[in-house]
This record gives structure tokens, C-alpha cells and sequence, in this order.
């Protein structure tokens, strides 16, 4: 490990760093605008400029590798002399928008003009000005504010792997866009707002809204995938202003989506803000007392065989364990978490896990893609893909749907026959799995969610087994489920599923339609087909007047995931929590105290009084759940059916990204971007895509 000395200190660091990372180590702030942790070295703003003993010129620290025996200087008068002329030169074109830039307060510019920068400036020649481009429905751009960093370009070719951004021209004539000019096509675009050191590039939503010292800041998670990004929400009063994202290596690094970041604005519309009761055929504003003696009077002398309960994709544990254990005191097995009809086996929890962990797929050497498109249903975790694609010496291949991934894969087909001649090993790819260390597979909800998804379970399960995926020796377990729903692996992990001769999701919607259901209560749950319900008594909880608003006969309001502390795992089995950032609207309330309320009217009451209690009944039914931001791992044992497959072809769940829950379907943002995405998906296939 290579020695040097900074500014009068000597340190020993790891080799292959640059002198701008060992003067970090060093705790000497080093400043720049070009230069970051998670993109290629561009060297193009000389805002690190230091002293280098026997160097012929200054060096720029964030290009220049340690070597053995360097002598540093990071604050000599030469440094600092050279520090403000290179901020003179950035301030040379450089609008004085200060006043009205959404970057005000947060802007990298701002802060190292005041600490590194002069006070006045030398050139009286007028500032240029440069068209802003169109990128879309969300970035604003205001591109004479722009220093040409490059950082926006490096992550859309690096991290999103949509090479849709450059530069033309040269020198004064340079500037940064499109090639040709339209909408961005990643669902990672948003993270260049982070990036951008200056104005140049805001959220479009976001404008002109609020400024950052207004804000009220609460360290959450992400809800509307399975990933569990960890994000920041900023409040202002009761409305949630904006999402950004929040540092954790394992999860989410920095980056998030645009639906996590965007679909904000969805909060505040069509909100459930107060009971309703169906009378007369139409629905009624009540109080919570009259709701839940309708609810009451409906259940007086119904068998609990006949009632009934689904868990939507956005519920949180606590809701869902305390509705488990009412459906337990009424007396009904019927309850499941999995209301698309994914077949996942709740005996085996190495069945429904993400087990590679989302950071171990920088470990892996090969995968293999069922019925998946992780760009759509994650795209955090795609770039992981990605990330991993790009270090090199890792094929790809995937059974289901052809889709651009943003990295070169093998697309093998999309029938399951395919599946059984890898299983066997007749199949090229079965021997490329077999010679890898680390293989893994990603087997997506397209895939489980059929008649035939048990079949394929245990068609996965066989191909993991086979191929060598699974490995105690080495701690390897190749077998990954992404799940597209945020409620899925904490419901099966608190066995929110058929209890014994229970009905699953299909059978509860069919004994709905043909009368063996008389009541169904909808915990959310907004993806079922509400038509097939027939004259059930339909209760629905939630916070959003979607579907299942729609056709419930009783509508408790619940809290969003920005309300209230809650749990939910991720797909990796990650026990997290969102921390309560904004109250309810209106007469609104956190559901599980909904659910606690609602059974000491039925004369059921749950033997928990707070969160506390709750939470310590969670770690009761599984001890998963004592780790908070923690994995415990899956033990390994048989799950899947055998059985015949059908013959129709593998695809993914989700057709519209920005569109897949109550949320980001009653957000006007991304009304905007689905249409600007499909639209142009249209044009250029001549279908609706």
C-alpha cells in the first residue's frame, strides 16, 4: 500500500486511488465539480487543482492515481490563487439566477464560490446564452447555467445505459443535450438532477414550489417497487414536497427511480379522507362509528367460512398481521397477500427471496432471466445488473419477453420448454451456468403469476439445484424471486396466506361471484378483477379512490406510506421502515389502528394496544423481523410442483412503468410521462406498443 504525505501528514492508502480520495481519507475537503465516487473520471473542471512536489504544473487530484511517496500541498497560496482563478472562469458565462434557481440553498456552485472563489470578477464581456433543451415531463433544463461537468452524460451512458446524452460543439460553443432532441427514455433520468453541481438541471415538477430551508426532512423508504430504496421525504406543512434519495450501499447506493422520485403528486389527489357507507346503491360520506356498525351489522351471523381477506400490493406488516389475526378470531382460513395469483410457496422462504442479495449480484459470474423485465419492475436493481455486466466476464440470458435492458443479454426464447432443457442440461447456457462459481437466475412474477406458476417454481428450483447455484460451502444461494410488490415478502413472511382448506386470490374473487364469499375485506388491494366479485359485501381500506373504492360497499380510509411508521421487507428480505412524515388527510388514520378499532366493535378485540405490542407479535410469527435493516438468511428445502407447463409464452407484469399502483395512477406526472413514453413507443412501432 502506497505512502504519502498531505499537507504535512503521512497516510497510507489503498493502491489505485487518486490523490483526491486520499486527501478525503485524510479529512482534507478537497473541492470539484466534475468528479464522482460512481462515474468514470472526466478531469474536465480543474476545480481540485493541487500541488504535487517536483510536478512541473498543478495537477488535477481527482485524474492523478497515489503513487509511493508523493508530497501533496492542498492550501498553499499558489492552490488557493489557482482555486480562484479556475471559479472565475466558471462564473464567466454563469447567469446570476441565484434568486430564482430551484438550486438555491443546495447548489455546489453557490457554496465553493463562497469558499474557494473572489469577489469580484475581471471580464466585463457579455454572458453568453445557451437554448435550454426539452428532456421531457421531468427535468427542467436551463442550460446556460451549465459548466459542462459532463456528469449527466457519464451517468446516462454508465450507470442508465441510455446513451441518449452528449455534447456538440467545442470550447465556448459547447453544449450538453440530446443528440436529437426528445424525452429521455430511463426510468434512472432523475438522478441527474442530484448530479448536476449547479442550475442547470431541476425537476420540472418541482419548480418554483418551495426552497430547500422550507422543508421539513424525514429519512424513509421507497414503497412502489419491491426494492425498498431508501429516500428522503420533505414536507412542508402536510403536503410532501419532493423525494430524493438516501444513501445505503446494499439497497438502492444513491439512486432511485423516476416513479420512487416523481409520483409524489399522486399523494394529494384522490385521496380517501373520510368513512364511507353504500346507501340506497350510492355511496355516502359517514362517520368512522356508523362504518363500523354497517361492518358489524353485515358480519352478524355470517359464518367466518364465509368471509374473507386480500392484502394489496402496498400494505404494510403491521396492517397485514393484524388483519390476519382478526380473520383468525372471526374464523376464516381465506386470507392471501399475493393478489396477482403469483404461486409462491409459503412453506419454503428460500423460495420467495431475492436470496443473492440485491448487493451480491456484484459477486456473481452468470444469470439466467425468467419471465422478467428488471427495468421495469426495478430499475434500481437493474443497474446493479448492469454495473455487474460492466466489470466484465458475465454472460446474461433470459426466457420471457425481448426488451432492451441496457446491457448485451442472450435472449433464449420465451417458452417454458426452454426452462426444462436447462434444467436438464441439454441446453448451451445450462453448461455456461454449470462452469460459473457464482451463477444466479432472476425468476419474475410474469412467470409465477399463471395457471402453471407452481410448475415453473419447481422448474427454477431444479435448474439452481443443478446448475450448482446453490453452494453452503461458499455461502452462495443463486436462486432469486424479484418481486414487483412492496406487501409480498413481508405478507409471506407473516403468513398472510390460505390457512388449511383456505382459498388463494382466484378462488376467494370465484366463491365472491358465486356466493361461497359473503364479505371480502380489501386491505388495499386494487389489482383484482372488481366485475367478478358478484353481490359480495365488499369492505375496502386504503388511501386512494382506485379500484377497490370503487366497488366496496364500506371504505375505511387509510394512511399512505408517508403517513405513518410502518414495516415492509424487501424483496431481498430486508425489514425496513418508513418513519411518518406527513399526517393523514382528513378523518384518515394509520391502518393497523383502524383494524384494532374495528375489532373490539365485533366483539374480537386483538390482544395489542400500541406499535410496540404489534411489532413484538410480528417477531412472534417470525423472528425475521427482530432485524431491522437486516437479512436473515433462508434455509434451503424443496419448494415448486411438478408437473405440465403450459405452452404460452413467458412475460413480465408490468406494460406501463409509470402506472402500477393507486399512487403513481392518480399522479398527473406521470399521466405525463406514460404518455409522453407510450406515445412515442406508439410512433414508432405504429401499435400501442
Amino acid at each position: 500500500m502506497p505512502k504519502l504525505t498531505i499537507d504535512g501528514i503521512e497516510i497510507e492508502v489503498e493502491p489505485g486511488l487518486t490523490v483526491l480520495q486520499a486527501c478525503e481519507q485524510a479529512g482534507i475537503e478537497i473541492p470539484r465539480f466534475c468528479f464522482h465516487e460512481r462515474l468514470s473520471i472526466a478531469g474536465n473542471c480543474r476545480m481540485c487543482l493541487v500541488h504535487m512536489e517536483r510536478a512541473p504544473k498543478p495537477i488535477a487530484s481527482c485524474a492523478m492515481p497515489v503513487g509511493e511517496g508523493m508530497v501533496i500541498s492542498t492550501d498553499t497560496p499558489e492552490v488557493r490563487k489557482m482555486r480562484k482563478g479556475v471559479m472565475e472562469f466558471l462564473l464567466i458565462n454563469h447567469p446570476l439566477d441565484c434568486p430564482i434557481c430551484d438550486q438555491g440553498g443546495e447548489c455546489d456552485l453557490q457554496d465553493q464560490a463562497m469558499g474557494y472563489g473572489g469577489d469580484r470578477s475581471r471580464y466585463q464581456e457579455n454572458k453568453r446564452a445557451v437554448k435550454d433543451k426539452d428532456l421531457g415531463p421531468l427535468i427542467k433544463t436551463i442550460m446556460t447555467r451549465c459548466i459542462h461537468c459532463t456528469r449527466c452524460i457519464r451517468f446516462a451512458t454508465e450507470i442508465a445505459g441510455v446513451q441518449e446524452m452528449g455534447a456538440t460543439g467545442r470550447g465556448e460553443n459547447m453544449e450538453v443535450g440530446t443528440y436529437v432532441e426528445k424525452a429521455l427514455t430511463s426510468e434512472l433520468s432523475g438522478n441527474m438532477i442530484d448530479l448536476c453541481p449547479v442550475g442547470a438541471l431541476t425537476s420540472k415538477p418541482y419548480a418554483f414550489t418551495a426552497r430547500s430551508w422550507e422543508l421539513v426532512k424525514t429519512e424513509s423508504i421507497d414503497v412502489l417497487d419491491a426494492v425498498g430504496s431508501n429516500i428522503r421525504v420533505d414536507t412542508r406543512g402536510a403536503e410532501v414536497m419532493r423525494i430524493l434519495p438516501r444513501l445505503h450501499e446494499d439497497v438502492n447506493e444513491e439512486w432511485i427511480s423516476d416513479k420512487t422520485r416523481f409520483a409524489c403528486d399522486g399523494l394529494k389527489r384522490q385521496r380517501l379522507d373520510q368513512p364511507y357507507v353504500k346507501r340506497d346503491g350510492k355511496l355516502s360520506p359517514a362517520t368512522w362509528d356508523e362504518a363500523f356498525a354497517a361492518i358489524a351489522e353485515r358480519l352478524k351471523g355470517v359464518d367466518g367460512k364465509k368471509v374473507a381477506a386480500l392484502a394489496g400490493d402496498l400494505a404494510d406488516c403491521e396492517a397485514m398481521m393484524a388483519l390476519k389475526d382478526l380473520m383468525a378470531a372471526i374464523g376464516s382460513p381465506h386470507i392471501d397477500c399475493r393478489q396477482d395469483g403469483a404461486k409462491l410457496d409459503p412453506a419454503a422462504r428460500a423460495g420467495y427471496l431475492f436470496n443473492t442479495t440485491i448487493a451480491g449480484i456484484e459477486h456473481a459470474d452468470a444469470c439466467l432471466l425468467i419471465g422478467t423485465n428488471p427495468r421495469l419492475e426495478a430499475p434500481v436493481l437493474n443497474a446493479r445488473l448492469r454495473k455487474r455486466f460492466l466489470m466484465g466476464k458475465f454472460p446474461i440470458a433470459a426466457v420471457g419477453p425481448h426488451q432492451d435492458l441496457t446491457y448485451d443479454y442472450d435472449h433464449l426464447g420465451d417458452g417454458v420448454e426452454i426452462l426444462k432443457s436447462i434444467a436438464n442440461g441439454r441446453h448451451d447456457f445450462a453448461k455456461v451456468l454449470k462452469s460459473a462459481g457464482k451463477a444466479m437466475l432472476i425468476l419474475g412474477q410474469g412467470a409465477l403469476a399463471r395457471r402453471d406458476g407452481a410448475e415453473i417454481l419447481g422448474l427454477a428450483r431444479e435448474i439452481a439445484e443443478s446448475r450448482g447455484m446453490i453452494n453452503d460451502k461458499i455461502g452462495w444461494n443463486g436462486f432469486n424471486v424479484l418481486h414487483t410488490a412492496a406487501a409480498r415478502v413481508g405478507g409471506m413472511d407473516l403468513g398472510f396466506v390460505p390457512g388449511n382448506g383456505g382459498r388463494d386470490t382466484e378462488a376467494i374473487v370465484a366463491g365472491a361471484g358465486d356466493g361461497a364469499i359473503d364479505v371480502l375485506y380489501l386491505l388495499g388491494a386494487d389489482e383484482i378483477d372488481m366485475a367478478g366479485l358478484g353481490e359480495a359485501f365488499v369492505i375496502y381500506q386504503g388511501h386512494h379512490g382506485d379500484a377497490g373504492a370503487h366497488r366496496a360497499d364500506v371504505i375505511l380510509p387509510g394512511a399512505a406510506y408517508t403517513e405513518k411508521n410502518a414495516t415492509y421487507v424487501n424483496t431481498e428480505g430486508r425489514v425496513q421502515r418508513t418513519r411518518l412524515a406527513a399526517f393523514p388527510p382528513g378523518e384518515a388514520r394509520e391502518d393497523w389502528t383502524i383494524i384494532r378499532a374495528l375489532s373490539a366493535v365485533l366483539g374480537h378485540t386483538l390482544a395489542f394496544d400500541d406499535a410496540r405490542m404489534l411489532r413484538a407479535r410480528m417477531v412472534g410469527a417470525n423472528s425475521a423481523f427482530i432485524k431491522v435493516d437486516g437479512i436473515t438468511p433462508a434455509t434451503w428445502k424443496p419448494f415448486g410442483r411438478n408437473g405440465e407447463t403450459g405452452t404460452s409464452a413467458l412475460t413480465s407484469p408490468i406494460n406501463n412503468f409509470y402506472m402500477t399502483d393507486p399512487i403513481s395512477r392518480a399522479s398527473e406526472t406521470m399521466a405525463r410521462c406514460s404518455d409522453v413514453r407510450l406515445g412515442a413507443k406508439k410512433d414508432k412501432t405504429g401499435t400501442d406498443g
